[in-house]
């Protein structure tokens, strides 16, 4: 496991970081045995750097992340979790929030304390009730060691709230399609130029820059490259490429996904891509922004949906009926899973969709969902989609 030094902390952080906000799931709760031996394993192959927040997985991420440290493992790495600023109204919230937070992991101090999910509207808000004096506070009591943020604003705010307080680091969304999205690379090298240390969260794109097959269009790029690497590979030695990045964070779920991620930061050094490699990442870039119709990652922020619409599901299957011109398949797909025959029971089509706004104001990505559910629901559930659903009906019969 390759390192890198956090320049105002000096501590040696893994390059390669634990996200706890996809943890694996069983009957739709966190498979815990599963969950724990996973962040384990992780850490005994050199992972030191775990990252959680107050409402992953619906509250249950960061008591899971606590039963994981306990029995001496807690001492092995730097936690890192999150004040949940939509929910903070007072400057007593915030040590109520943390006090609580501190409980649930069952530790006395917070390596890595961030505000959660900033932009300029938000940093105004929390900041005018008194955030920094609580940081300082925190940090003087020894409830948390080092303070930052994770950004999902626009690209002219970032720059103020870096400069407002003396951060350790910050936490920003980053991968070869959002080089000039929030943050940015813009701001990437602004946070690394006042000696914030970086953590990079997304740098799969919600799973979207791994797919086991990638596009048509973009497998033959991907042939042409003269080093043979997987998707994953290209995506995240991309992101390791940039020095200034300290710790890239993987939601990594899966035996195999955490084996694969592994391998790839035991060998992803700085500035390490060619010229040609960096050209050839460009062209995909190019070719997936042609491709893709939602810039939605499936972090479910948006969820749940009043009106009981399936959204990260639905951005899922459009996007993949685009980026894969499978448009029969995907609408099969789409009927099946928003019409609850599998994963989950209950119905979800984009059509139920009654644009109250209030996943609006909830996503990261600011994307137009309502606009854009209009958008699914005319190309997927449109001429023969009753039949695709009967068809989905009675498939699921016949396997059973």
């Amino acid at each position: 496991m390759l390192t890198r030094k956090m320049p105002k902390t000096g501590d040696e952080l893994s390059i390669l970081g634990f996200g706890c906000m996809r943890m694996p799931l069983k009957d739709g709760a966190i498979d815990e045995p599963r969950a724990i031996a996973q962040i384990r394993s992780a850490i005994e192959a050199g992972v030191n750097y775990l990252d959680t927040a107050w409402p992953y997985h619906g509250g249950a991420s960061e008591p899971l992340l606590g039963k994981a440290l306990q029995g001496g493992w807690r001492d092995r790495v730097k936690v890192a979790t999150k004040l949940p600023t939509w929910l903070i109204h007072s400057r007593e919230d915030m040590d109520r929030y943390l006090n609580a937070q501190l409980e649930r992991l069952g530790t006395d101090r917070i390596d890595y304390y961030l505000v959660h999910a900033l932009d300029g509207v938000s940093w105004d808000a929390i900041d005018s009730r008194g955030v920094r004096a609580f940081l300082d506070q925190a940090k003087a009591d020894g409830r948390i060691v080092n303070a930052g943020f994770s950004y999902h604003g626009l690209p002219e705010d970032f720059a103020r709230i870096v400069d407002a307080h003396p951060w350790e680091f910050c936490q920003i969304q980053y991968n070869y399609l959002d080089q000039e999205y929030q943050a940015g690379t813009a701001g990437l090298k602004h946070a690394a130029s006042r000696g914030l240390g970086v953590v990079v969260m997304e740098p799969l794109r919600g799973g979207n820059l791994a797919l086991p097959e990638a596009p048509p269009a973009v497998a033959a790029l991907w042939d042409q490259a003269p080093v043979k690497r997987t998707p994953v590979e290209w995506a995240l030695r991309w992101v390791w490429d940039h020095p200034e990045v300290t710790v890239v964070l993987s939601g990594m779920n899966e035996e195999s996904h955490i084996a694969q991620n592994l391998a790839v930061a035991a060998q992803a050094a700085p500035r390490s891509l060619t010229a040609g490699e960096l050209e050839l990442v460009e062209r995909v870039r190019r070719t997936y922004h042609e491709l893709m119709q939602v810039d939605c990652t499936g972090c479910a922020y948006c969820m749940p949906c009043p009106a009981g619409v399936k959204i990260p599901t639905c951005f899922d299957f459009f996007n993949k009926m685009h980026m894969f011109g499978n448009g029969d398949e995907a609408r099969f797909m789409y009927a099946a899973f928003g019409g609850g025959i599998t994963g989950g029971g209950t119905t979800g089509f984009a059509s139920q969709c009654v644009a109250c706004g209030e996943c609006l104001e909830k996503c990261p990505q600011h994307i137009a969902i309502p606009e854009m559910l209009e958008r699914v629901a005319a190309e997927m559930e449109g001429p023969g989609f009753e039949g695709l659903l009967a068809a989905a009906r009675q498939h699921l019969k016949r396997d059973l």
